[in-house]
């Protein structure tokens, strides 16, 4: 860590070289990306703000804002009340308000998701909630992102039997239930 300079008298005096005493440089992706990485901790509470050219929001605490970035993350414990258009949410914790999410919404088993919700893609884990109004976005054209989605979930009953055939038959939309709601009489069987 040290380099003595010289002999004699100056052979006690130590200086450090620059390679030693600063940090090596991060990437400059992951640079770039640590720079535009808000979290708002645990008791923390942000209210009444724009959040933009974040590139990952971390909520611990409690944020009500409308925020258009790349990533929102809700831990558990958090909560964000507002609005949202992201590429990617990540929800263990609450979200109310209405988001808008581009690519792949994932609500954990802890988390719990009210109001109007857009998605591209949606994973809902055992015991995760949504309540509201549920639109997918139109599926993209290209045959890239298809293949390099990952597998969903299969949906089991109680004693692990398969349920139904995953994607045989995309799940009706909020307004096709209703729609055939309406068409047999109320639903009543």
């Amino acid at each position: 860590m040290f380099k003595k300079l010289g002999g004699g008298a100056e052979a006690d005096t130590a200086t450090t070289t620059p390679a030693e005493s600063a940090p090596e440089p991060l990437p400059r992706a992951r640079a770039d990306l640590e720079k535009s990485r808000l979290i708002v901790g645990p008791n923390i509470k942000l209210k009444g703000v724009e959040i933009t050219d974040c590139d990952t929001l971390l909520v611990e605490g409690r944020v009500e804002a409308h925020m258009d970035s790349r990533v929102i993350q809700i831990a558990e414990g958090g909560v964000f009340a507002g609005q949202v258009g992201v590429d990617r949410a990540e929800i263990r914790g609450r979200f109310e308000g209405e988001m808008t999410v581009r690519d792949r919404l994932v609500v954990h088993s802890t988390g719990r998701v009210s109001g109007k919700v857009r998605y591209g893609r949606l994973a809902v884990e055992e015991g995760g909630e949504i309540i509201g109004d549920l639109e997918a976005l139109p599926k993209r054209e290209t045959a890239a992102t298809v293949s390099s989605l990952p597998k969903p979930p299969v949906d089991l009953d109680v004693s692990g039997k398969l349920k139904r055939e995953p994607f045989a038959h995309p799940a009706p939309t909020h307004q096709q239930q209703a729609a055939a709601s309406a068409k047999n009489g109320g639903g009543h069987a």
